[in-house]
């Protein structure tokens, strides 16, 4: 029996991985989750530190995977999926501390690792189903590309891009409005906040009932499940068997610190998760106050990607402590706050506290961060002033590489960071992308005059 996936707003019916991943978005607007976790036994998790990622991200996976797929079908598309390296750069200076560089995919983003997986099985799935789909996906720096990229050319998908068009660098820009073929991107004049209100409607539109249209961003469970493998990855390289691993994460959406969660419920000894987050600070308030209050208009930040003024994935993680969080934010049902701080620590890191961190890391370990990987740098060092380390692993996330952001990195350092061949190739070539306001009337006859 195949595992099944329920929603957070606990109003639609529970559906299967296949199901949930075409879907997107549950029908009652809230998000997909496991009912139950399927779990590694320890000797198993032990087992990974042998295993190349991919192997290891099929160990995990398969999971979920039993009775959607065969073995053989998994193995074969992890090895595709998963053909470059993922480094853990030692940091100089600092006992057992790592950076885990999941900048060196095709876009150079770790958006990379679930887009990749996800459009190779909604591929599957629809060729085996001879059905169409459209992806619609909100941006706030990253997943454009990564999801543009992954989805380009896979027979059956059209995808459609929505991003802020003041609030992503030129070069996060390039990478996905050098496509074309079934990619179609669009700036829209507001913030994040706008685009992914934009798609979450577009989902929930009666009118659009007939259209086929499921979602890449971290609302759909295909993007966390693929993201909880680099968890394991680390902590098979960095802890002895049974040791617990700290995190440090970069945070917007928080989709990407919903995948340690997955992974310590899947059995990963976590000690504890660092949501870091930039002037987007709602969970911090939230966690230590116990009043959640969404923050409108987002605030724009140099780590443009967590410019996220409501994370839709703080209903899932409500929903790991026993709460429920509707897709507004409204709080229905409370979760174990005590529980909650003890496995989650957050803080909130100003520019200014980021470019002092790009240059410190820099200075003093010759190592080089971008602005999102510096805000988890510097929410770590928080975390310690908060419960020290002691004599654990810690790993902290660099989730997109420092080419993206030369500007920046020329103020900050004075050099301007070498420029990885896949960012390379995409300045070379012309843009094409639409534009348009951020009213949702004008995106609807967009997609009708388009389908």
């Amino acid at each position: 029996m195949p595992l099944l996936f329920s929603s957070t707003n606990g109003q639609s019916p529970a559906v299967t991985l296949r199901e949930a991943f075409l879907r997107g978005l549950a029908p009652d607007r809230g998000l997909y989750f496991p009912e139950k976790f399927p779990t590694l036994a320890p000797d198993e998790i032990a087992s990974f530190a042998s295993l190349p990622y991919h192997e290891i991200a099929f160990r995990v996976l398969s999971k979920y995977t039993s009775g959607i797929l065969t073995d053989a079908e998994l193995a074969a598309i992890c090895r595709d999926a998963y053909n470059f390296d993922v480094p853990l750069e030692k940091v100089a200076n600092l006992d057992r501390v790592h950076i885990l560089r999941l900048d060196q995919g095709p876009t150079a983003s770790f958006k990379d690792f679930a887009a990749r997986m996800m459009a190779r099985l909604m591929g599957k799935f629809l060729r085996e189903d001879g059905n169409e789909l459209t992806i619609l996906t909100a941006t706030s720096g990253d997943t454009g590309s990564a999801v543009a990229h992954a989805f380009h050319n896979i027979p059956g998908i059209r995808v459609i891009v929505l991003f802020p068009y003041a609030e992503v660098s030129a070069r996060q820009r390039k990478l996905m409005t050098v496509l074309d073929g079934n990619v179609r991107t669009v700036a829209i004049d507001g913030k994040f906040d706008d685009c992914q209100a934009i798609v979450k409607r577009a989902f929930g539109d009666p009118a659009l009932n007939h259209l086929p249209l499921s979602s890449a961003n971290s609302i759909n469970i295909g993007r966390l499940l693929p993201q909880s493998v680099y968890y394991f990855y680390a902590a098979s390289r960095l802890a002895k068997p049974g040791e617990p691993m700290v995190f440090s994460i970069p945070s917007g959406n928080f989709g990407d610190m919903m995948g340690s969660v997955v992974a310590r419920q899947m059995g990963l000894p976590v000690k504890k998760i660092v949501a870091s987050v930039n002037d987007n600070d709602a969970f911090p308030r939230f966690l230590a106050s116990g009043h959640y209050q969404k923050i409108s208009p987002s605030r724009n930040s140099l780590s443009n990607a967590m410019n996220v003024g409501h994370p839709s994935n703080l209903a899932r993680l409500v929903a790991v402590y026993g709460g429920q969080m509707d897709e507004t934010g409204q709080i229905n049902r409370a979760p174990d706050l005590a529980a909650m701080r003890r496995d989650i620590f957050s803080s909130s890191i100003t520019d200014h506290r980021t470019r002092e961190t790009v240059k410190d890391v820099w200075v003093k370990h010759q190592l080089l961060l971008e602005p999102h990987g510096a805000v988890a740098w510097r929410g770590f060092l928080d975390s310690l002033a908060d419960e020290p380390l002691g004599d654990l692993p810690a790993a902290i996330l660099e989730t997109a590489h420092p080419a993206k952001f030369p500007e920046e990195i020329e103020k900050i350092l004075g050099f301007s960071p070498a420029v990885p061949a896949a960012i390379a190739a995409a300045e070379k070539l012309p843009e094409k992308f639409d534009h348009m306001s951020a009213h949702y009337d004008t995106f609807k006859q967009y997609l009708l005059e388009r389908h």
